[in-house]
């Protein structure tokens, strides 16, 4: 497997091209499935999970066409040509849903355009159960049969989808983007309560109306969809990755550096530069998007929790984790989204910090200096806070099963290195 080797201690500074969101990418990736007609997306980011969509949606029988880059940077995203009008097969197989969880998003307009689906029950981080439940009520509330044989969701919808009021006991991503697809094609008006509230499930939305689909209230707690007979050809750029941006913000904050992230989106991620400028980062917007610049005095301690957009994402939780271990005080931090996502803590120790987990709080006693030490990555957000603790931690850091990274970071390497990070990639066969 491979390594990344770091050797921290340089101020990072310069600018990085925020690529598009993969969390964005994958449910437009698979709306194509709704239609005969061609979708075209730019920006989208070349990375694992995006690769496991692409394979899942040519075995799906999408015509996939890579239409080149988007734009001239270095570090520009792709433009991709998705052609649903020979899907022949409804079956999801679990050779490659197992591989990342998001691919349950092809149910619900697999289930809406073809009144049947066969889908794996996915896999995907170790970072909680993240159970399906909702995805189903949803499908159940708008018509659908559904029954679990062999680790499959059999799902038929004999007279087809039919609008529904559904009420989500709690909020969930994955649910209302599944419930979303669905709804556009159902007969009659769908209303989706407690729906929730990113940003990525408003850029679906502006996809899916300019295919055609009626959809209003994206963005709010409420969201009604207006079902339709048939949808059109369009194209659409997928939104800035707000995670992204916030990561290498943070890179910034923690190396006493000066970073200008291109494309990024202040509006999509207010509420972790919010956080970022309480610990005493100077956050600016300028005209390319938004530039992070380390304070003098060392970073203030915080307590955060977890919540919902519009509240402090979850993933972005164990990067500001890194961050605090350098703050000059005492900061809490509580995780309420995912049970299991403290796996990065053994590692930042590992580098020196000082952490205590009690239950879903980690307490964080900041140190004035980590260092370089081997450590494992165990799922996709916890790899990149060890390369954020990496780049500030004094001598080489080591940070293996750098596999995780791959599914959520675009040319991490260099990036960081054009902005003066020493990092390198070891392959390993």
């Amino acid at each position: 497997m491979d390594q990344i080797k770091i050797r921290g201690g340089q101020p990072l500074n310069g600018q990085i091209e925020i690529g598009g969101a993969k969390n964005a990418a994958l449910p437009l990736m698979a709306a194509c499935l709704l239609s005969e007609k061609p979708v075209t997306l730019s920006n989208v980011p070349h990375l694992a999970d995006i690769t496991t969509m692409a394979n899942l949606l040519v075995h799906l029988g999408v015509d996939l066409e890579l239409l080149g880059r988007s734009g001239g940077g270095v570090h520009a995203g792709r433009t991709l040509k998705l052609d649903g009008s020979k899907v022949s097969d409804t079956v999801a197989p679990y050779d490659i849903v197992r591989r990342m969880r998001a691919s349950v998003i092809v149910l619900g307009p697999l289930l809406a355009r073809f009144g049947h689906a066969r889908v794996s029950l996915p896999g995907g981080c170790a970072i909680g159960t993240r159970p399906i439940d909702l995805h189903l009520m949803a499908m159940e509330a708008l018509g659908a049969d559904i029954t679990l044989e062999e680790g499959y969701i059999e799902t038929v919808a004999k007279k087809g989808l039919r609008g529904a009021e559904i009420h989500f006991p709690q909020v969930s991503v994955g649910a209302t983007e599944n419930a979303l697809l669905a709804a556009t094609l159902a007969e009659g008006t769908s209303v989706l309560h407690n729906a929730a509230r990113e940003p990525e499930i408003s850029d679906l939305a502006v996809l899916l109306r300019r295919m055609g689909a009626k959809i209003t209230g994206e963005g709010t707690e409420i969201i009604t969809v207006e079902g339709v007979t048939s949808l059109q050809p369009t194209d659409h750029s997928v939104l800035a990755d707000r995670i992204e941006a916030g990561t290498y913000a943070v890179a910034a904050a923690m190396t006493g550096g000066n970073i200008e992230l291109i494309g990024a989106r202040a509006d999509t991620m207010q509420r972790t530069l919010d956080v970022l400028r309480a610990c005493g980062v100077t956050i600016e917007k300028t005209t390319q998007g938004i530039r992070a610049i380390a304070g003098r005095d060392r970073l203030r301690p915080q307590d955060i929790t977890t919540a919902p957009y519009p509240g402090f994402a979850t993933d972005m939780q164990a990067q500001l984790m890194a961050l605090l271990v350098l703050a000059d005080g005492t900061s809490h931090v509580t995780e309420t989204i995912f049970e299991n996502r403290f796996m990065h803590v053994p590692e930042l120790t590992r580098m020196g910090a000082h952490i205590r987990v009690d239950g879903h709080t980690a307490t964080i006693e900041g140190v004035k200096k980590l260092a370089g030490a081997e450590v494992m990555a165990t799922d996709l957000r916890a790899s990149v806070s060890l390369v954020l603790a990496a780049l500030a931690a004094e001598g080489e850091t080591t940070i293996n099963r750098v596999y995780h990274i791959d599914r959520g970071y675009e040319f991490v390497e260099s990036k960081l290195a054009s902005c003066g990070a020493d990092i390198q990639r070891i392959r390993k066969e």
